[in-house]
């Protein structure tokens, strides 16, 4: 497996098969792995948390999430071969466990949303053996309990629907103890999965304008952080081609 340096963060050359190839030698090897999706946004997100930017970097398998992250790597001489979604690699994910025996736990989003996954799930795929499920409602205090939950279900599979960095540094921190072969930080895919909320058309997607279809569905929320982050990361971009322009000279 081929991996290049993005502006200081490390991303696998993988597309959507390679991956799931990855993930299922992690759990036939009984290592554990910490998967990590990494778009603009959280390229402007490590860019001010060295914490996080850490985490990142220590994760086993970190896929290209957005289409500005694979411009970006043609932009700057080390190409990505394509983007693997974050939603799409966790809606595949389970049609493996459904297909192979692998038990998923999923975790976060509010009770009604995390049970919408679970009868989705099942109603796609009726032998599908879920090994739990918990909403994502906890104070600091919990965390020890919520842990111990998640490593006495004997899952497979630990996907966890909350937002970054919160997902990436509880399984960072937890990872030890929850003894998850794989585990993956989902965001908003289980709003999605249960029918909260849609997907961008694929034309959208292929035009990098996924973060746009967001905004539609959400313009309080989400027009804040991305007018925040988007400009951030073009101006990220250019900063690094011009500095490799400069060292080529």
């Amino acid at each position: 497996m081929s991996r290049i340096n993005l502006m200081g963060c490390p991303v696998d050359c993988l597309d959507m098969q390679q991956t799931i190839r990855k993930i299922e030698a992690y759990i036939a090897g009984d290592e554990m792995c910490q998967h990590v999706v990494v778009n603009a946004a959280k390229f402007v997100e490590m860019k001010n948390d060295a914490h996080l930017r850490d985490i990142i970097s220590s994760c086993d398998i970190i896929n290209a999430d957005g289409m500005p992250v694979v411009w970006a790597s043609r932009i700057l001489g080390k190409p990505l071969p394509c983007r693997v979604a974050g939603v799409d690699l966790f809606q595949k994910l389970i049609g493996v466990c459904a297909a192979k025996g692998y038990r998923p736990f999923f975790f976060g989003a509010r009770e009604d949303v995390v049970t919408g996954v679970v009868d989705e799930f099942k109603a796609r795929y009726p032998k599908l053996d879920v090994a739990g499920f918990r909403n994502g409602y906890y104070s600091p205090d919990d965390e020890p309990a919520i842990a111990e939950q998640i490593r006495d279900s004997r899952a497979d599979m630990l996907f966890v629907g909350f937002s970054s960095p919160k997902k990436e540094k509880f399984l960072n921190k937890w990872m030890p103890v929850m003894k998850v072969p794989f585990c993956m930080g989902v965001g908003g895919s289980f709003d999605i999965v249960a029918g909260r909320t849609k997907r961008a058309p694929l034309w959208m997607q292929n035009a990098g304008l996924e973060w746009f279809y967001r905004v539609l569905q959400e313009p309080k929320r989400m027009w804040i952080r991305y007018a925040r982050t988007n400009p951030v990361f073009v101006l990220m971009v250019l900063k690094a081609y011009f500095e490799k322009a400069r060292g080529a000279c």
